[in-house]
């Protein structure tokens, strides 16, 4: 089976690259990202996993913003260094299939809109669906896949009230692709793909019109990806945290050493030892919160299941109030909620559902929920890892969409 040739834009990490080479039906060109320990994590995972020996030269560290020199090649920058430019790697593979990626979402996505004083209508963010459109139009795949948060269908960019859909619509259709009418079709969650997570997002996939075979069939076949393809990947029953988490080496607390950064020690012989799979620090205070609220829904007294009394304890607790919800805890008979880049800065919302642990999640399990297998390994300061999970695409969705997308390609040839 000849294997179909991608470009991953805004690649991260690499959890969506990896959901597609996991179905051995893709094989990629070239990769384009700008945080070097995204890099650097991509580059490891593409050679010791997927056999990759091409690494530095496909994986392109670079500012996808710089479109001239991301398509020719540049030389000598202070930041980026060398890169040859996806003209040549395009070439050299003789034409790509599809385009896969997802700009950034935080400036999409509704949490990020209430954060900021604009509600980031401002934010650059907002245009980097531009540039990917811009690749698409160079490259001109048959198909390309865009993923993003549900936060977009409602976002409206700069002070004007024209919606980023409508941006998207237009501009893809202008560059001769076609994208499902209905994009609250185009919503999907996580969990009902096997991802032990409900994790709601937009993924768009667009057929260029021009293609013979298609024969003015364009929205049936992306009906059939969205309402056949996409559902025959499903899975009868959600995955819960505990399913993913609870075979993780356990943890009990110990006496906070603020100077050494210890709270936690390791308890043998209780589960598997991996990656990154290591508590953050916690004060005395926090690991007393984090007990109290576990142990509150453990013993079935459910006295802060709700806003207004979590919102109580903070302040009774930090001795200032806060207008957001500051903390929860994870069901460990439910999916998780969404994992978030966050994460990186705040894990209170993310508590174990073990009392007795007394923590929130270490990245390894953040990791799990969104369904990294173990031997991924994530390069970087602890921060850049918990981000960098937070951002991916999980990579069993990512399969499915491929298993998906599959499906769709041979409708096309």
């Amino acid at each position: 089976m000849k294997k179909i040739k991608y470009l991953d834009l805004f690649a991260g990490c690499g959890g969506l690259s990896d959901g597609f080479l996991q179905t051995e039906m893709y094989e990629e060109v070239a990769a384009v990202e700008w945080l070097k320990p995204q890099v650097n994590t991509l580059k490891n995972r593409l050679q010791k996993k997927w056999g990759v020996s091409n690494v530095d030269r496909s994986v392109l560290h670079f500012d996808i913003q710089r479109e001239e020199e991301l398509f020719h090649g540049w030389e000598n920058d202070k930041e980026f260094g060398d890169g040859v430019g996806l003209d040549k790697l395009v070439e050299e593979a003789e034409g790509i299939d599809i385009v896969i990626g997802g700009p950034p979402c935080q400036a999409y996505s509704i949490a990020g809109r209430v954060r900021d004083k604009n509600g980031m209508a401002n934010d650059y963010r907002n245009y980097l669906f531009e540039h990917y459109l811009n690749v698409v139009s160079r490259y001109q795949p048959k198909l390309f896949v865009f993923e993003n948060v549900p936060g977009m269908l409602s976002a409206k960019p700069g002070s004007g009230d024209v919606h980023v859909t409508d941006l998207v619509r237009s501009g893809f259709d202008s560059i001769g692709y076609e994208i499902i009418d209905n994009l609250k079709e185009a919503v999907v969650n996580a969990s009902d793909f096997g991802v032990p997570q409900n994790r709601k997002r937009v993924i768009i996939i667009g057929v260029r019109k021009d293609i013979p075979s298609i024969d003015n069939k364009h929205q049936e076949i992306l009906q059939n990806f969205y309402n056949i393809y996409l559902n025959n990947v499903k899975v009868e029953k959600a995955q819960t945290v505990e399913d993913a988490i609870n075979d993780l080496q356990k943890f009990k607390p110990v006496q906070s050493d603020p100077k050494k950064k210890i709270a936690y020690e390791m308890i043998e012989n209780s589960g598997l030892e991996l990656n990154w799979h290591t508590p953050r620090y916690h004060s005395e205070r926090d690991k007393g919160i984090f007990k109290l609220l576990a142990k509150d829904i453990e013993d079935g007294t459910n006295l802060y299941t709700n806003s207004k009394e979590i919102s109580k304890l903070y302040e009774e607790k930090i001795g200032s109030k806060s207008p957001i919800h500051r903390y929860h805890v994870l069901r460990r008979n439910q999916p998780s909620t969404t994992i978030i880049a966050h994460l990186y800065k705040d894990g209170n919302r993310f508590i174990h559902y073990d009392s007795d642990q007394s923590r929130t999640l270490t990245p390894r399990e953040a990791a799990r929920l969104q369904s990294f297998d173990d031997d991924f390994e994530f390069l970087g300061a602890r921060g850049a890892v918990y981000q960098m999970i937070g951002n991916a695409v999980p990579p069993l969705l990512a399969k499915k969409i491929a298993l998906a997308v599959r499906s769709v390609i041979d409708e096309l040839n």
